[in-house]
């Protein structure tokens, strides 16, 4: 089978396309021909070796994976051959970025009737975090007013809409350019905001009436989380869930005693291994999507031979939404 692997840590150069043996699913385990992966900054971040956890070398980036089960493992009970699954990988053997992969049961989910793989591939792990970020971290309640930082990306579309979905009474997202903006406004941002200009955390106060926010999303690091304090109201709550500039933020804890306010981090797979937070929010998110409550921004869909490029335009900012791999 095909595959996308990197045997050392670099830029997207690194990524070599490499015949590998189709993997035998083991107990519990099935076997996915793999027909969508979504791409991420986490996926970037493993091949800078800058993963918040060790990432071992040779390494098949990926933990997006839609697709039909092709073989089912000793003691799999819930699914059989030809079942459309959508599930986030995470064992030593899964391969994210190929035409095949194995994952646990315990961790599949469905693919509702009227959603394809490609949507369904661009819900588990951004679509996860939003959820998670926002109401088990953020502690999101009713009528008080969120901060979405890359507002026009794949977590930022997500939480601009569940925020709503969970009664916030504002939405200030941010976003680098008009057109970004402008999809976020699209999926329901009540104000947008351009972080590249000077003053704009002063501007995110003044449309909250001064007071800033209850809820902040941040995921860039350096000037961008200080200047991301700067707009939190008292009792306020950011959570960090990434560093994209590569620049670890330092502050003083005491900062935060003047306003009772607090900083959290945020790690999806710590969630994975809490079965009902998991599964329950990954059904209630398929629901949502069903529904029609949630809309997907699909921002490109590319061959599996166009990893390095795919990497490169996410790292770049020219994307928006959420980008998928295709075998």
């Amino acid at each position: 089978m095909k595959a996308i692997q990197f045997t050392e840590f670099g830029g997207p150069e690194v990524l070599e396309l490499i015949d590998m043996e189709i993997p035998e699913p083991g107990e519990q385990e099935v076997l996915i021909n793999t027909k969508a992966i979504g791409v991420n900054y986490a996926d970037t971040a493993r091949r800078e070796g800058q993963y918040v956890v060790e990432t071992k070398l040779p390494y098949v980036p990926g933990s997006e994976v839609a697709g039909v089960i092709e073989k089912v493992g000793p003691g799999v009970q819930r699914f059989k051959e030809g079942d459309r699954v959508v599930t986030l990988i995470g064992n030593e053997r899964a391969t994210g970025y190929a035409e095949y992969t194995v994952a646990d049961e315990r961790g599949l989910i469905p693919i509702p009737d009227g959603v394809d793989e490609n949507h369904a591939a661009a819900i588990p792990l951004q679509g996860l975090s939003a959820y998670h970020i926002i109401k088990t971290m953020g502690r999101l309640e009713k009528g008080e007013t969120i901060l979405i930082h890359a507002a026009a990306g794949g977590v930022g579309l997500f939480a601009i809409q569940l925020a709503k979905l969970f009664g916030a009474g504002k939405v200030i997202g941010t976003a680098s350019s008009e057109e970004k903006r402008a999809l976020a406004k699209e999926y329901g941002a009540d104000e947008v905001v351009d972080y590249t200009k000077e003053g704009w955390a002063k501007e995110v106060r003044q449309l909250n009436d001064g007071r800033g926010v209850d809820v902040a999303l941040e995921m860039a690091g350096g000037d961008i989380f200080h200047q991301t304090l700067d707009c939190l109201a008292s009792f306020g709550r950011l959570v960090i869930y990434g560093v994209a500039s590569g620049e670890q933020p330092h502050f003083y804890p005491s900062r935060l005693m003047a306003k009772n306010q607090t900083v959290t981090g945020f790690f999806l797979p710590q969630i994975m291994k809490k079965p009902d937070l998991f599964l329950d929010s990954l059904k209630e998110l398929l629901a949502y999507i069903k529904a029609g409550q949630i809309k997907l921004e699909i921002g490109g869909v590319f061959s599996l031979e166009d990893a390095a490029e795919v990497h490169r335009k996410l790292q770049g900012r020219q994307t928006k939404g959420k980008l998928i791999l295709t075998p």
